[in-house]
């Protein structure tokens, strides 16, 4: 038979072929590998496709004394009066999130809640100061029937919306519903009533109290408990909207406080705090206020917008430099050096922090990467003795905790949850050395002996191999005792998603609304820890005992 002749070129090729086929297969295996190491160990990578580099560097931890003290609740969020009917550059995101609509019987709300508890909820928002309480002994007939119960657009109107009405059946709902899931309640006040507001913004007269008089009434009389009474939303400064001076503002707030007293004097309902301004710092403003109602005040909130507007295409650049987040710090000090020179008992709160204002930005303040903005500042905060931080929102608009229309969580509800069981009330001091852009915060840990440490790695492409070194501390350097680690990153290596690994693990709620446990992965507290790009860690380390602590 007469063999058949081949190209000799076309059997090298061939051959050729055939090898790289192998090679590919070989490196698919040795991926795979080093993708179930990587997930096994609880170390996560932002992108398979970028070279990673790994750098050394060391947390110093001051533990001979405080340096901040928070709340044992200091995580704290808001619910909005915002309708559907609101919309930012062209999106409408509130849904039913409204305190007027929002569906309070949603098992997955519950559950939630239920994971915080006990959880401050601060009740207002812009609305506020256009919100009217149903009460039918009252002479006005929009305090009567709350004929428009719902905000109507009316682009003549303040803030473009008309006034809205507060039921007293929706607000006993709601008292029912914070009562069930543990909330503790902070109800925010319309301080424009009795106001005339001129051209320039400038609300001018004295604050007619009546009609929430008879609200505080009718919540003492059916014994709902209000942890805080604020009055106004945003009206210090400048104003959003409208503005209220200093001086006029402090009287106002004075008798505020009369009222709660007078109310809830022989009461068997605790009397609640008096929190102001809820608004923007300005230092002159926010000074000239307290000197003048220093008496009257528990908690001075201001809120926090940084970012700036959620149209802005460069928020993910802001959020991820280092230079850009320290900003707030002074912010922070300067609130605290005025409460320290004013002679007030009171203390700082964030009242307010979405973050990016305009409801913020769809696939950023709800993604991932406004996990790395919300645990920094939550870490900035409590480093300058705030005592809570309210997230805009629990649910509505772009920056809620909770998914608008379904309620299931988005990536910063599990960063607020591990926050909230691991970091104590008392604040240590932190430092790093090393090139990275990390971002380091410590706390005692919160139901156990040692410290709690927070890490966030800001660089794309960059490990962080970590060693602790404490001052005023005492410590076990057994290699049989180990520390609790969580690493957080973002689904599939994309900051933009909303959905999150847990030690390389997606967490997500049963088909019954139950939060996923947050479980840690244990290493030996001799080994350093391996901050992954891209990611956030809570290490919880038993064995370092400080003298704060």
């Amino acid at each position: 038979m007469k063999g058949i002749s081949r190209d000799p070129h076309q059997k090298r090729d061939s051959s050729s072929s055939s090898n790289r086929y192998k090679c590919k297969g070989c490196c698919v295996c040795v991926i795979l590998l080093i993708i179930l190491v990587i997930i096994l160990f609880g170390v996560g990578i932002y992108s398979y496709c970028d070279e990673i580099s790994t750098e050394n560097g060391t947390v110093y931890i001051n533990g001979s004394s405080a340096i901040g003290r928070i709340d044992d609740d200091f995580v704290c969020v808001t619910l909005d009066w915002w309708p559907p009917h609101k919309c930012d550059y062209g999106t409408c995101s509130w849904g039913n999130a409204s305190l007027l609509n929002l569906d309070l019987t949603n098992p997955i709300l519950q559950s939630a809640l239920q994971a915080l508890s006990p959880l401050k909820i601060r009740l207002g928002g812009t609305l506020q100061d256009k919100v009217i309480y149903q009460n039918e002994s009252e002479k006005t007939k929009a305090a009567q029937s709350c004929t428009h119960f719902d905000f109507v657009k009316n682009g003549s109107e303040l803030f473009s919306f008309s006034h809205g009405c507060l039921s007293m059946s929706r607000w006993d709902q709601l008292n029912l519903f914070f009562q069930k899931t543990g909330a503790v309640i902070i109800f925010g006040l319309n301080a424009l009533s009795g106001k005339i507001i001129d051209s320039h913004g400038l609300a001018t007269g004295a604050w007619d109290s009546t009609n929430a008089e008879s609200l505080i009434r009718y919540t003492v009389n059916k014994g709902y408990q209000i942890h805080g009474w604020e009055l106004g939303n945003e009206v210090s400064g400048n104003g959003i909207g409208a503005r209220i001076t200093a001086e006029q503002y402090a009287s106002d707030i004075n008798h505020l406080q009369n009222i709660v007293k007078k109310i809830y004097n022989g009461s068997k309902v605790i009397k609640p705090l008096v929190l102001a301004p809820g608004g923007f710092f300005d230092p002159i403003w926010f000074k000239k206020f307290i000197d003048k109602a220093s008496k009257s005040l528990q908690v001075v909130t201001h809120h926090v917008y940084n970012l700036g507007p959620g149209s802005d295409e460069h928020l993910i650049d802001k959020i991820l430099h280092p230079s850009f987040l320290n900003g707030e710090s002074n912010t922070l000090s300067s609130l605290q050096n005025i409460l320290k020179h004013s002679g007030t008992s009171a203390v700082a709160w964030v009242g307010e922090a979405g973050g990016a204002y305009n409801s913020g930005r769809n696939l950023v303040t709800n993604a991932f990467v406004f996990s790395f903005w919300y645990l920094d500042q939550l870490g900035m905060a409590a480093s300058y003795d705030t005592k809570t931080y309210c997230r805009q929102t629990l649910v509505g608009g772009n920056y809620g905790l909770l998914n608008t229309n379904t309620f299931v969580p988005n990536p910063d509800y599990y960063s607020a949850l591990l926050w909230h069981r691991l970091m104590g009330n008392n604040v240590l001091s932190t430092s790093f050395s090393g090139q990275a852009k990390l971002r380091t915060y410590a706390h005692c840990s919160k139901k156990s002996k040692g410290i709690t440490l927070l890490l966030i790695n800001l660089e794309k492409s960059t490990a962080v191999q970590v060693l602790v070194s404490t001052t005023a501390s005492t410590s076990n350097t057994s290699s049989h005792i180990e520390r609790e680690e969580y690493h957080l990153m973002a689904g599939n290596g994309d900051l933009h998603s909303q959905t999150v690994l847990l030690n390389g693990k997606v967490l997500t709620i049963d088909s019954s609304g139950v939060i996923p446990s947050l479980e840690p992965v244990f290493k030996r507290v001799s080994d350093p820890i391996t901050v992954s790009p891209y990611s956030l860690v809570f290490v919880v380390i038993p064995n370092i005992n400080v003298l704060a602590c």
